[in-house]
C-alpha cells in the first residue's frame, strides 16, 4: 500500500508525538506536585533543588537562568529554602564578593526521596511493556533529549 501524501502523514505523526509529549509532561507535573504535598516545598523550590543536585554550587544569577525566572524571584526561592534549611549561601573562597547557594543534606534527601518516588511511578506505569519496548524507549528519548540540547 502506498501512502497518499507522505508529507501530511509526516505532520500528522509530528503532531500526534507533539501531543503525546504535552501530555506525558502535564501528568508527570501533577504526580510529582501530589508527591511533594508531603514535603516543607512548593514545586518551584523542587525544581531549585534539583539544579544544585545535579549541578553543584550557583549563584542565584546562575540558578535564575537555569529556572527561566527574575533574580528577584530567585533570591525570594533561596531565602525561603534557607530558612527551611535546605540551601546555604556561603562565599566562594577564590572570590568573597561571589555568593554560591550550597545544597544542604535536608535539600539532598528531599530530593533523593522524591526522585526514588518518581522513579517508583513509572517502574509501575512500565509494568506493561516488554523489555525491547523499555529500551527503545530509553533510548529514543535520550536521543531526542541530545537532539533538543
Amino acid at each position: 500500500m502506498e501512502l497518499e501524501n507522505p508529507q501530511r502523514v509526516t505532520v500528522d505523526i509530528i503532531g500526534n508525538i507533539e501531543k503525546d509529549l504535552r501530555y506525558i509532561s502535564g501528568i508527570i507535573k501533577q504526580k510529582g506536585r501530589e508527591m511533594l504535598s508531603n514535603y516543607k516545598i512548593t514545586p518551584p523550590q523542587f525544581v531549585a533543588l534539583q539544579w544544585l543536585f545535579e549541578d553543584g554550587d550557583m549563584t542565584i544569577g546562575e540558578l535564575s537562568n537555569k529556572m527561566y525566572l527574575a533574580c528577584s524571584t530567585t533570591t525570594d526561592l533561596v531565602d525561603r529554602m534557607e530558612k527551611n534549611l535546605l540551601v546555604e549561601r556561603v562565599k566562594d573562597p577564590s572570590d568573597r564578593r561571589v555568593v554560591r547557594i550550597h545544597l544542604l543534606e535536608e535539600g539532598k534527601r528531599i530530593i533523593d526521596e522524591v526522585i526514588k518516588k518518581r522513579q517508583a511511578y513509572l517502574d509501575e506505569i512500565l509494568k506493561n511493556f516488554s523489555m525491547d519496548e523499555i529500551l527503545l524507549l530509553q533510548s529514543s528519548l535520550s536521543k531526542l533529549h541530545q537532539e533538543m540540547r
